[in-house]
């Protein structure tokens, strides 16, 4: 495996490193099931790096750390992610384990994503992929619960990086540690009670945490924001999502709510990423807290009226600037 490109002034830390899975995507080019399909798209897709291709598209410096397979995916994804300006140096290539992929299968209320991830190259990152040289300057590092379900190295790793940060020991300045709860159940089968522990604990040990209020209430049997941010103390800025009536932000005793635009959905895969890449934008440009909660809004907006998975997210930036 190639090892990651050292950080130094000819190469300077990314302003975000997000950290996660990505796989190739194949979906039908209509809305009609998987079964009636004869011809099915390949792209790519991923929370983490669906993140840090919206960061990309508004302006930042984004990387993403990850490992993918030896073969026509894994090389696909990182093609694509760098034409997208994200930066992969940091991407491990596995000889042994293959890269993950997964279909959409269109319903008549919502696409059902199909896994084929098991024994993935990127379930196979462990802790001392905390030692990569990506992760110590970037002044956000982004993860997200899938992670913590795909092995239990991967959990480890989190573990490294959210509870103990080990990367920055020694640092002078530590980075902001962003976390997505994206609690995904088909990941947790067979060991279901373990998720609503492993999650809460992983969001109260980080900086910033986005959850959506139907998976809390999932998860935890908390169903009110205000409950929700009780929860997840001492976590000091919490975003709490609710689908098409809006977003409430806990933030050192501010409570900040944005109500959501209304929108026509064509599918609503990745705008929980395209959210988290808005809001992350207006943490970088220092906007004000509902004008970070609005960026996320008119960027999740984006993702709802497309059929991608990472969408350009850029012509949020003129709606917002108005």
């Amino acid at each position: 495996m190639p090892h990651p490109t050292a950080i130094s002034p000819e190469h300077p830390p990314a302003d975000v490193v997000c950290l996660g899975e990505t796989m190739a995507v194949l979906s039908p080019p209509d809305d009609r099931p998987l079964a009636d399909q004869s011809a099915l798209r390949l792209s790519v897709g991923g929370a983490e790096s669906n993140v840090a291709c919206g960061l990309a598209a508004l302006g930042h410096r984004a990387a993403w750390l990850s490992r993918v397979g030896d073969d026509a995916f894994g090389r696909r994804i990182r093609a694509e992610l760098a034409a997208r300006g994200v930066e992969v140096g940091g991407v491990a290539v596995d000889p042994a384990h293959p890269t993950g992929v997964y279909f959409k299968d269109p319903g008549p209320d919502a696409t059902r994503p199909l896994y084929y991830r098991s024994g993935s190259a990127a379930a196979h990152m462990g802790p001392e992929l905390a030692a990569a040289p990506e992760l110590r300057g970037p002044r956000i590092v982004h993860v997200s619960g899938i992670t913590a379900a795909l092995s239990g190295s991967c959990a480890g790793l989190l573990e490294e990086i959210v509870v103990r940060r080990t990367p920055w020991d020694d640092a002078v300045r530590r980075p902001l540690i962003s976390f997505d709860v994206n609690h995904r159940p088909a990941l947790w089968t067979g060991r279901t009670a373990d998720a609503a522990p492993a999650l809460r604990d992983l969001a109260r040990a980080a900086d910033l945490v986005f959850v959506g209020r139907d998976e809390a209430e999932a998860l935890w049997g908390t169903a009110h924001p205000d409950d929700i941010a009780s929860l997840l103390a001492p976590a000091p800025l919490v975003v709490v999502k609710d689908a098409e009536h809006g977003a409430t932000s806990y933030a050192t005793g501010d409570v900040t709510f944005v109500p959501a635009p209304e929108i026509e959905v064509v599918e609503p895969v990745g705008a929980g990423d395209a959210f988290a890449a808005g809001y992350l934008s207006g943490v970088l440009t220092d906007l004000d807290e509902a004008s970070r909660l609005r960026l996320g809004h008119l960027t999740a907006a984006t993702a709802l009226r497309s059929r991608d998975d990472i969408p350009d997210l850029s012509e949020a930036l003129a709606p917002a600037r108005r």
